[in-house]
């Protein structure tokens, strides 16, 4: 019954090595990194706060009144932001990455926004599992459709986190294997949620589980992912405004 849901959860997650592999083809240049940190980070905003945070507000609105279910989301997006805020202190600092980098401060601090986007995506891939495999679950066809979105921007995601890793490390093939290995995440979650939380795993505990995950990934993309990208100037500025305008795209493309 639930294999085919399990395949394209796979198969959706995997995607995220897709972009990796672009990592592997492409020369780790400075020109390169602006553009795919900015483009992650356009990404990650846009579709925290164009798609995860308004499906989260109608589907509250069903059960509060409008401006306690927009208290509602915006604490929970706190919540991630902070946890977000919090959780990176245990990031090794930029002085310990730098020694991992020859001394480069530069590379250390990009290697870090790695790290950060790393584990925004791994905790963003764990809920997105879960909803991919129980969309098919209910209905093989939204099933395919969720699969499809997620599959489409794990792409960018992927990129976003092999190519910072490859230019801080020089190691383009590890950079496509962590990108690879972030979404193993996507199909990880979908077989723990099934195993020992579908009892319990209701509708409105999955829809604050992605908001928390998507205040998570907007302290990334304003904390990390941005800034950095914006020390490339243009390229910068252009790779943001592409991931933006590309995920609005998607989410107009396929609801």
């Amino acid at each position: 019954m639930l294999t085919s849901p399990f395949v394209m959860t796979l198969l959706a997650g995997q995607s995220t090595g897709l972009g990796g592999i672009l990592a592997v083809l492409l020369r780790p240049t400075p020109r390169l990194l602006a553009v795919s940190m900015g483009f992650a980070g356009g990404i990650m905003l846009t579709v925290s706060l164009a798609d995860l945070a308004p499906q989260a507000i109608a589907f509250y609105s069903a059960y509060l009144p409008p401006l306690a279910c927009g208290a509602a989301v915006a604490s929970i997006l706190l919540a991630g932001i902070c946890a977000a805020a919090f959780l990176s202190g245990a990031l090794p600092d930029e002085a310990d990455l730098a020694a991992r980098c020859s001394g480069d401060a530069s590379r250390a601090a990009v290697l870090r926004a790695a790290l950060a986007t790393g584990a925004a995506l791994v905790l963003h891939n764990l809920p997105e599992g879960v909803l991919t495999l129980f969309a098919g679950a209910s209905d093989p066809a939204l099933g395919a459709r969720t699969a499809l979105a997620v599959a489409l921007h794990n792409i960018p995601e992927g990129l976003a986190l092999a190519a910072p890793l490859a230019y801080a490390t020089g190691r383009r093939g590890r950079a496509a294997g962590a990108a690879f290995a972030s979404g193993l995440a996507e199909p990880l979650g979908a077989i723990l949620a099934w195993l020992l939380l579908r009892e319990v795993l209701t509708p409105g505990l999955v829809n604050g589980t992605v908001v928390m995950v998507a205040g998570v990934m907007l302290w990334v993309s304003l904390a990390q992912l941005l800034p950095q990208a914006l020390r490339g100037g243009a390229a910068g500025a252009a790779g943001a405004a592409a991931g933006c305008l590309t995920m609005l795209l998607g989410i107009a493309a396929l609801p």
